[in-house]
């Protein structure tokens, strides 16, 4: 049987831009939950699920499974999954995006600096997990995107690479004592900043456009900072703040959020 000529298919895909690499931050950095594909070990069939997810610090997926699920089965058998992420607002879900991340889940060690780093930040975005995170049963687990297919809306589809997806980084562990020290300063000592962020700054790249219409600006707090941006997060609720380029140090992360506090000050006056 002749396979088909794959090259219509690659016709309909669009060049990946800054602004495409964007989106997908904003679709995995933000995203609470995604369904995650698995083979199952018995009969070879596709087995989907629903699971929780927070970020390293480069942008890989975190996730936190027990080994009672089908899916850390599966795993434990074939570590190639892929993750869908992006969450459906109003009218039809399938005009709003979604990438769907292609990957190797790796089993963390929990008392590696890697899987400190993990619960860190998994915990920063879901507190609840703190009841059984540290049962025997329950594992984290970081997904190794390869590629991704991007779905930014009709005619907005995009192949990406690693090199599209993860944020190189020098210190992984370096930067996530500093971030969680900045975070732990402008939820303390800043709430009004953040606030801001969230209901000024963040509220035109919502995936509704109204990331805190109602929310007073008090509520909101930094959950977890990386080198391109933040997560806000109020209750269930979780928004996207992008920076405008990189930061590596205290001093570029000290001087891009007092810039973003100015900006959003500036744009809330009347």
């Amino acid at each position: 049987m002749t396979k088909p000529d794959p090259a219509p298919r690659r016709e309909l895909l669009q060049a990946v831009d800054d602004d495409a690499r964007a989106l997908v931050r904003r679709l995995v950095r933000a995203a609470r939950f995604a369904a995650i594909a698995v083979s199952e070990p018995e009969t070879g069939h596709a087995l989907a699920s629903r699971v929780a997810v927070a970020t390293d610090v480069d942008g890989a997926p975190v996730i936190l499974i027990s080994g009672l699920s089908g899916h850390t089965a599966a795993l434990e058998q074939d570590a190639r999954c892929s993750l869908l992420l992006g969450e459906p607002r109003r009218g039809d879900p399938l005009a709003h995006p979604r990438v769907t991340l292609i990957g190797v889940a790796r089993r963390l060690d929990r008392d590696s600096p890697e899987g400190e780093r993990a619960r860190a930040r998994y915990l920063a975005r879901h507190p609840k997990a703190a009841l059984y995170a540290d049962f025997s049963d329950f594992g984290f687990w970081r997904i190794e995107p390869q590629r991704a297919s991007l779905n930014g809306g009709f005619g907005r589809a995009f192949q990406l690479e690693t090199g599209d997806l993860l944020t190189p980084i020098e210190d992984a562990d370096a930067f996530a004592v500093l971030a969680a020290q900045a975070t732990d300063h402008m939820n303390q000592d800043h709430a009004d900043a953040v606030g801001l962020y969230a209901t000024v700054l963040c509220r035109p790249a919502s995936p509704d456009g109204d990331a805190a219409r109602d929310a007073s600006d008090d509520d909101w707090r930094i959950a977890t900072i990386d080198p391109q941006g933040a997560e806000l997060a109020r209750g269930d609720r979780l928004v996207r703040l992008e920076f405008d380029d990189t930061v590596s140090d205290a001093a570029s992360l000290r001087r891009r959020l007092v810039e973003l506090a100015g900006l959003a000050r500036q744009r809330s006056k009347p």
